[in-house]
């Protein structure tokens, strides 16, 4: 068959859910220009949007969270309960009220979100901001031929063989997903773990304190957000502050800056991973989770370098195979795990005396 005989790549059928008729306007104007998305059908209350789901069985739905009678968190658990597995992306205001409710809604099994323009910015203004936030997670979730997945960096060094001391510390970089991943794999890890660890999420400077705090209460260590000068100690995860990279510098003490983003992204994993190389040479475990984009390549290649160890989630666990399939791809992750296997790894490799492990995994693998 040639290209001319071959059938057209079938639109991603959008549901989307919003008692706001501007925020219903304005994703048709940002969505219908697009070639390879198709609207095919709206709903103003929540109760209207079930009907319609159950009905066409949509590829993706956007949700909007705070409606009249039932709200998005309560769609969500319904659509949960019918489908585990279409990608839901929330709608949320950014305020401290849509923040809280967002993190609830990404722990019930959304799959992402994008905060609602400001009604102050106007039409074109909202387009341009909902444009930028909106597409780019759509397109990682349904790679097309206009719109690939990002080339997958290569490696260009020779990667030392894992320490055969302990690791000192567990890195964490997490994006797309990682709400709900990181509630399944930190309360697995017990009170007595014997690391500090800290954690770059994806997130806004309004998020991450919340999800630090929904963490806490929820798992046996001490769920914190990071705070300039503090110490990365045993007992205690450190979440980054939005907007703030994260480094840990000597005596484990944390340091916050706003330094230009790093693959579009402050916090960025590389920026965490490469501090963590620098302080603690070998003696790092690197966790590379759910995520779009490449983050944390490069600094699962300064971990690896220095004799440190890196896991990576698997695609099928993954929301979104990005993050850790640019690490596998690159030769860089010791270990392909799926979500769940990979708390009882952390804790062996923490409290293994000489963690032996295989040769990089690979794709083909």
């Amino acid at each position: 068959m040639n290209l001319a005989q071959q059938p057209a790549r079938r639109k991603v059928r959008v549901l989307h859910i919003d008692d706001s008729a501007v925020m219903r306007s304005l994703l048709r104007m940002v969505l219908e220009p697009q070639p390879s998305i198709e609207i095919a059908a709206t709903a103003s209350s929540g109760q209207e949007g079930l009907a319609i789901f159950e009905r066409i069985h949509p590829d993706l739905v956007l949700l909007d969270i705070e409606m009249p009678g039932m709200n998005g968190l309560e769609v969500l658990s319904s659509i949960r309960r019918q489908n585990r597995r279409v990608p839901v992306i929330m709608c949320s205001t950014l305020t401290s009220r849509g923040a809280r409710i967002t993190i609830e809604a990404l722990a019930r099994g959304a799959t992402d979100y994008v905060t609602k323009p400001g009604a102050q910015n106007g039409v074109r203004q909202g387009v341009e901001t909902l444009s930028h936030e909106l597409l780019p997670k759509i397109f990682a979730l349904f790679p097309s031929d206009s719109h690939p997945a990002p080339p997958v960096p290569e490696p260009h060094l020779t990667l030392a063989p894992p320490s055969s001391y302990p690791p000192r510390i567990v890195v964490i970089g997490v994006s797309t997903g990682g709400p709900a991943a990181l509630e399944l794999l930190l309360p697995k890890i017990p009170a007595t773990f014997p690391l500090p660890i800290l954690i770059v999420q994806h997130m806004p400077r309004l998020f991450t304190g919340l999800l630090a705090e929904r963490l806490d209460s929820l798992c046996p260590l001490h769920v914190r957000e990071a705070s300039p000068d503090a110490h990365a100690q045993a007992g205690v995860i450190d979440i980054a502050r939005g907007d703030f990279h994260l480094e840990i510098a000597r005596e484990f003490t944390l340091r916050l800056n706003q330094n230009p983003p790093e693959n579009f992204c402050r916090p960025s994993v590389d920026v965490l991973f490469r501090s963590a190389a620098a302080i603690c040479a070998g003696r790092v475990l690197g966790v590379i989770l759910t995520g779009m984009g490449s983050d944390g390549v490069a600094g699962s290649r300064a971990i690896r370098s220095a004799g440190g160890v890196i896991l990576a989630q698997d695609a099928p666990t993954s929301v979104v195979w990005g993050m850790p399939g640019s690490v596998v791809h690159a030769g860089l992750a010791n270990k392909v795990l799926p979500l769940d296997a990979i708390p009882a790894e952390i804790l062996r490799l923490a409290t293994s005396a000489a963690p032996r492990l295989p040769r990089p995994e690979t794709a083909a693998l």
